[in-house]
C-alpha cells in the first residue's frame, strides 16, 4: 500500500507536466554530479513509473464471495475501550519529555478524539523503569526491507526505550512477501529471542502489513504463544485495504529499484492485503485467547496528511473519509482487542521516519511526517505493561 500512495498523488495532483519537470531535474542533477539529488529524484522516477499502472475500478467491487460482515460499535464487537487511560499516560510522557525528544506536539494534537471517550481514571502515571523488562519485537510493513537502507534509520527509538528497561528489536521479514512467508520468519525470530517460555515478557508490534503477518504467525505456530505477553496492531492492515483490491503485484515490485533495496518479491504481498482475503482469514481463524491483543489506530485530521498521500487519501475517501491514506480506521482494529487510542498521524508518520533523514523530500512531498514516535512507543509500552499487571491482579 505504501508504494501505491504516491501513484495516486502524482497522477491526481501534479499530472504529466510535473513528471516532465522531474525528469528534467534528474538530467540536470546527473550533469552536475549531485549524488544526493540523484537519490531523491530516483524516488520520483520510481513513482512516475507507476502512473500508467494506476486505474480507477471500484475499490470494493461487487462480489458474493465474502463472509457475512457488519459494522458495529467497538463495544458490540467485543473491543474494550481504554483510550482514556492511554491518553493520561501519553500526555504525561509528552509533557515530561518535551525538551529531550524530537517532534514534540501537545497531547491534544497528538491524539484524535473520536466520539465520546471514557472518563479519565485520575490514576498517577509511573514513568520509572519497566518492572517486567519487556522485550519488544517490531514487525514492519510492506516494502520496509526495500527502503530501510535509504531511510537510514539510526535506532533512536531502540536506544531511547532501553533506558527504561525495554529491549526493543526489529523482526526482519521480507518486504514483498506473503503473510505465510513472513509468519514463518516471525516464528523463527521469536524462538531465537532471549526469553523463556512461560515468562510472557515479549510484546510484538505489527505495523501496517506487519500486523496480519503477526496474526498469521500466532495462529499457525502455537509454539510461540507461551513467550508472548501481548500483540499490538499499530495502524495494522487487519481488515485489509480497499486500495489493494485493484492493485497489482508489479506496482509493489517497483520498490525493488529503490536506492539500496535488498528485497525480492514472491508476487503475493499485495494479494495478502486485499479486503476479501483479510476478512475471510479473520472469519476462518479465531485468535488464540491466551494472548492479549491491543489496537493503536491512525485517525488523522485531513490537514495532518502529507502532500504525497493526498491522492490515496482521496481515493480511499470514496469508501470512507476516516482513513490515514492507506487504511480505514475500523480496518485497523483486531477483533476482541483493547482499543488503545486514535493517533493524529497519517500512515507513514506513525512508523516511517522520512523527516529524520530526508528533509528535502519531507519539505516537498512528505509534509506531515514529523511525529513524536519515541514518546508514543514509550506510552504504548507503559500502557500495555500496566494493563497486563492489572489483569494479573484481577
Amino acid at each position: 500500500m505504501e508504494c501505491l500512495a504516491a501513484c495516486y498523488h502524482i497522477r491526481d495532483r501534479f499530472g504529466a507536466a510535473h513528471m516532465d519537470s522531474l525528469r528534467g531535474e534528474c538530467k540536470r542533477a546527473r550533469r552536475v554530479g549531485w549524488a544526493r539529488a540523484r537519490r531523491h529524484f530516483l524516488v520520483g522516477m520510481t513513482l512516475s513509473a507507476t502512473l500508467n499502472a494506476c486505474s480507477s475500478p471500484p475499490l470494493l467491487p461487487f462480489t458474493k464471495d465474502t463472509p457475512p460482515l457488519m459494522l458495529v460499535s467497538a463495544q458490540q464487537a467485543g473491543v474494550t475501550d481504554e483510550r482514556a487511560r492511554f491518553r493520561e499516560i501519553y500526555c504525561a510522557v509528552l509533557e515530561t519529555r518535551a525538551k529531550v525528544l524530537p517532534d514534540y506536539r501537545p497531547c491534544e494534537k497528538a491524539l484524535t478524539r473520536v466520539g465520546a471517550e471514557p472518563a479519565s481514571t485520575g490514576k498517577p502515571v509511573d514513568l520509572g523503569p519497566s518492572r517486567r523488562h519487556l522485550i519488544v519485537g517490531f514487525v514492519p510493513g510492506l516494502g520496509w526491507e526495500c527502503f530501510s537502507a535509504w531511510l537510514n534509520v539510526t535506532g533512536s527509538v531502540s536506544s531511547y526505550l532501553a533506558q527504561f528497561g525495554y529491549d526493543a528489536r526489529l523482526i526482519e521479514v521480507r518486504g514483498l512477501a506473503s503473510t505465510e512467508e513472513n509468519a514463518r520468519r516471525i516464528r523463527d525470530a521469536v524462538l531465537a529471542m532471549p526469553v523463556t517460555a512461560g515468562e510472557r515478557r515479549l510484546v510484538l508490534i505489527g505495523y501496517s502489513k506487519g500486523a496480519p503477518d503477526l496474526l498469521e504467525a500466532i495462529v499457525s505456530y502455537p509454539e510461540i504463544r507461551p513467550y508472548l505477553a501481548a500483540v499490538v496492531s499499530a495502524a495494522g492492515a487487519i481488515g485489509g485495504s480497499p486500495l489493494a483490491n485493484g492493485a497489482r503485484e508489479s506496482q509493489a515490485d517497483l520498490l525493488q529499484h529503490f536506492p539500496g533495496a535488498r528485497c525480492k518479491s514472491d508476487e503475493k504481498a499485495v494479494a495478502s492485503l486485499r479486503t476479501d482475503v483479510r476478512q475471510r482469514w479473520l472469519a476462518q481463524h479465531p485468535l488464540p485467547r491466551e494472548v492479549s491483543y491491543y489496537s493503536l489506530v491512525t485517525y488523522p485530521d485531513p490537514d495532518h496528511i502529507s502532500r504525497m498521500l493526498h491522492g490515496s487519501y482521496e481515493k480511499l475517501s470514496k469508501v470512507d473519509a476516516r482513513n490515514d491514506s492507506q487504511l480505514i480506521f475500523y480496518d485497523e482494529v483486531i477483533p476482541g482487542s483493547t482499543l488503545v487510542g486514535y493517533v493524529n498521524a497519517d500512515h507513514w508518520a506513525l512508523a516511517v521516519p522520512i523527516d529524520r533523514s530526508h528533509p528535502w523530500i519531507t519539505a516537498m512531498f512528505v509534509t506531515e511526517n514529523a511525529y513524536p514516535r519515541e514518546a508514543l512507543l514509550e506510552a504504548l509500552l507503559r500502557f500495555v505493561e500496566e494493563d497486563l499487571e492489572n489483569a494479573v491482579s484481577k
